[in-house]
């Protein structure tokens, strides 16, 4: 269990930093990071997402769930629409957190604060994909390891972004740079709480580890589709091309990373 949270802690410490990381971002630019380069990070962390769903999560959630005498598809898919509908009702929950910040004069301070939330909120199934991988790692299986690694990567990858697009918006409001960059970096804090808490439940609980694998599966899923995929602007951007090269990309690269190191 030690082991388990050691690893889980360090795998999204990784991703707590590319948060800050990105966040510091504020203390560099006057205004928004690049709109391609934003595309081709969200696009390429929405490839590797997609392909760690698949072989990270799905696959071994599936191969679980077999050698505990259950049918393969049952927590894979039941999993998955947990953790879809999960996000749904969060989501759907979202925009009455702070009502009164929507009917205010100060518009901006209301996108901030629901940019902040929507954030904070996704980054929760983000911590319990990677801390459930590196739980599995750690229990005995580690030829997952790569895999885990992998999907660290990408999240911190997709986390770098989205620290800055806390950070900047929040010194264009008119905060301090010290105060963007603190509030950037702490939205995501909750991924290690998160993993952390997953593994202890997963430590606990051996049956519900296709579940859990299977639950971060879909909650990615639906992060993927939601969200990484219409901001890197793939429908609506016919000049360039770069969120739909950074898709190809990711998915390729975990692939191999998954099928060839694991």
């Amino acid at each position: 269990m030690t082991q388990a949270l050691v690893w889980a802690g360090s795998g999204t410490g990784f991703t707590f930093l590319m948060t800050a990381l990105g966040a510091a971002m504020v203390f560099l630019f006057r205004n928004q990071i690049s709109p391609n380069l934003h595309r081709i990070m969200l696009g390429f962390a929405a490839g590797v997402m997609i392909a760690a769903s698949m072989w990270s999560l799905l696959i071994p959630a599936i191969e679980e769930a077999q050698a505990l005498g259950l049918p393969g598809w049952l927590p894979a898919a039941g999993g998955s629409a947990l953790g879809i509908l999960f996000l749904v009702a969060m989501d759907g929950l979202l925009p009455h957190l702070s009502p009164e910040l929507l009917q205010s004069e100060d518009r901006r301070g209301a996108q901030n604060a629901l940019l902040i939330l929507a954030i904070t909120l996704h980054n929760i199934p983000e911590g319990m994909a990677v801390g459930v991988s590196f739980a599995l790692a750690a229990q005995g299986q580690q030829e997952l390891l790569p895999a885990a690694s992998a999907l660290a990567l990408g999240v911190g990858i997709q986390n770098f972004p989205e620290g800055a697009a806390i950070s900047l918006p929040l010194r264009q409001a008119g905060m301090s740079r010290t105060k963007s960059f603190l509030i950037g970096a702490a939205s995501g804090a909750v991924e290690p709480i998160a993993a952390l808490l997953t593994v202890l439940a997963a430590g606990t609980v051996q049956t519900a580890l296709p579940w859990l694998l299977s639950f971060a599966a879909g909650a990615m899923l639906y992060v993927v589709v939601e969200e990484l995929i219409p901001e890197a602007n793939l429908r609506h951007d016919h000049q360039t091309h770069g969120g739909t090269y950074g898709v190809m990309v990711g998915f390729l690269l975990m692939m191999i990373l998954d099928v060839a190191l694991g």
